[in-house]
């Protein structure tokens, strides 16, 4: 894929995978993280970020994984990123090589307090290590990209010296980052502009922003640098990342879609033009922002932008007589436009297992047998319980069963005792991972409190509950709830999840898993290291250890 043939559109840089799963609880498994590469690469993303190969062995066999499989002829550029330093991108190297199409991303910091604090070295010196490891990167890739971490508050002077000097080091993508979510609109634009006057070079390479959202600035913040000359934006889907996130990957794409005809002279595009700005299929918007939650854990909250669950809805008299009348005097954009629909499905309790597939195939969800025996005995067993299943039902079911931790702790059986004038009392019953069954009971302030401490004195993993939500996917009684919780272990956090039409059986099974993944890592906990011996054998004498860029 030639992107820098098309520089009269905006190429998707996504890093969910990497900048995303920074994500205080946001920790995702090589299954995982490999959905959601499938899936960003039907959303039509030019670019998947799939992670920092070096970091651990975890991420190392993530993006190889992801290379390997996602990474097609006709698929996305694959990414995997390394700081300046020969260890870092010789893993990043070795890890997205399998991708018809790779790149290396490599940074290190260009802002005095960084240089000063962090690296603790001097401007040419930062200047001869970006020079060197860009041109290092080259013997790896054709596809190089360069980051000044920290550029928004580099000197511009300096910053234009390092960029030029990138350049003619082979850097095909010069990433200008907002790390700190620091600037306003108008000073990334007019940064941006100073890097097409000042960098005599730059017409060698796209110009992309990447930033964060601390100030509620980052979508602002990339449409200004469009406007400037800023060609791909590094975005991630639900705005997850760092602190307060990432620019949203959703927000921008329809951003450039629904004000095309105000961005098409920037790309210089007649303003009439309809052509899309982007190769992002919008339809498939949706089901990425509900399938990352889902993964991650992190909830999206009702009035975010695009993909909330009030994004659509009108309950004002005045906006719901409008929107019956003509939907654009409220509705800048079709909720289909998204894939939003409200479409019921016809299939009910007496339907086969084909048509069940066959519906699931339409709905973006191809799965392997094993998977799809297990979601039809659950959609049988919905159909039971449910008069009318809906699509939302069955993407319920479907991301239930797929996308479940390791199957170590297995949940049996679950009873509770309730009521106002009773003690919330639950007794479990769990399979282990040796095949034994085990029964315990307890006492709580409520049911999920008692089952909760009746698992624990099962699996006697030490944890803390820090969240607990419960959403219901359609409306209605019948609806089906999902619960997504996250538990604490030391310093690192643990995301389960699980949807039943009770709420209290899917609390239990949101637990397990949970619980499945931390006694999974656990078992696994390595210390950071690469894969390869032959990477490890070198040692980092060019640059210190820092932080991944945020």
């Amino acid at each position: 894929m030639n992107t820098q043939s098309q520089p009269d559109r905006i190429i998707i840089f996504d890093t969910t995978l990497r900048d995303g799963e920074q994500s205080p609880g946001a920790t995702l498994n090589v299954d995982e993280k490999l959905a959601i590469a499938r899936q960003l690469a039907r959303l039509g993303v030019d670019v998947i970020e799939a992670g920092f190969p070096y970091s651990s062995p975890g991420d190392f066999e993530a993006v190889q994984k992801i290379a390997r499989t996602v990474g097609t002829v006709d698929g996305p550029i694959i990414c995997g990123l390394a700081r300046a330093n020969r260890p870092d991108i010789k893993a990043a190297a070795e890890a997205v090589k399998p991708a018809a199409h790779h790149r290396i991303h490599t940074f290190i910091a260009t802002s005095d307090i960084h240089l000063e604090y962090k690296l603790r070295k001097t401007r040419a010196e930062v200047k001869a290590i970006a020079t060197e490891m860009v041109a290092y990167a080259k013997s790896f890739a054709n596809d190089v990209e360069f980051s000044p971490e920290d550029a928004l508050r580099s000197d511009p002077d300096f910053l234009y010296e390092v960029l030029e000097q990138a350049i003619a080091a082979g850097a095909t993508t010069i990433n200008i980052p907002d790390t700190v979510g620091y600037t306003t609109p108008t000073e990334f634009g007019a940064l941006i502009r100073g890097i097409k006057e000042n960098v005599p070079n730059i017409d060698q390479a796209i110009i992309s922003v990447h930033g964060h959202n601390d100030l509620g600035l980052a979508v602002a913040n990339f449409l200004e640098a469009v406007k400037n000359g800023a060609r791909q934006l590094e975005c991630t889907i639900n705005g997850i990342g760092e602190r307060a996130g990432n620019a949203a990957l959703e927000e921008l794409v329809m951003a450039l879609h629904v004000r095309r005809q105000y961005f098409n002279p920037f790309l210089g595009r007649p303003a009439t033009s309809e052509e899309p700005l982007t190769k992002i299929d919008t339809r498939q918007l949706y089901k990425t922002s509900r399938l990352v939650s889902t993964l991650t854990g992190m909830l999206v909250q009702p009035n975010k932008a695009i993909v909330g669950a009030n994004a659509f809805a009108h309950e004002s008299g005045i906006h719901q007589d409008g929107v019956l009348k003509n939907k654009l005097t409220y509705e800048i954009m079709d909720a289909q436009s998204i894939g939003l629909t409200d479409n019921q499905i016809v299939l009910g309790k007496l339907s086969g297992r084909n048509a069940f597939r066959t519906r699931l195939k339409e709905l973006g969800f191809d799965l392997t047998d094993q998977d799809l025996n297990k979601a039809f005995v659950r959609f049988k067993e919905l159909a039971d319980k449910k008069k009318d299943i809906t699509d939302w039902d069955l993407e319920a079911i479907a991301h239930d069963e797929t996308q479940q931790a390791p199957d170590l702790f297995r949940l049996e059986r679950v009873q509770v005792s309730c009521g106002d004038h009773a003690c919330p009392t639950a007794t479990v019953t769990l399979r282990t991972p040796d095949g034994q069954e085990r029964t315990d009971a307890a006492i709580g302030t409520g049911p999920v409190d008692a089952i909760y401490k009746a698992i624990n004195r099962v699996v006697t993993v030490p944890n803390e509950l820090i969240e607990f939500s419960v959403q219901s996917v359609t409306a209605g009684i019948d609806a089906i709830g999902e619960v997504t919780i996250r538990l604490r272990n030391g310093d690192r956090i643990f995301s389960g999840h699980s949807a039943n039409t009770d709420i209290v059986v899917a609390s239990a099974q949101a637990y397990v898993n949970a619980l499945n993944r931390l006694f999974s890592a656990l078992q696994q906990q390595e210390p950071i290291s690469a894969q390869k011996s032959d990477i490890l054998v070198e040692s980092v004498k060019v640059a210190e250890a820092t932080p991944v860029q945020s």
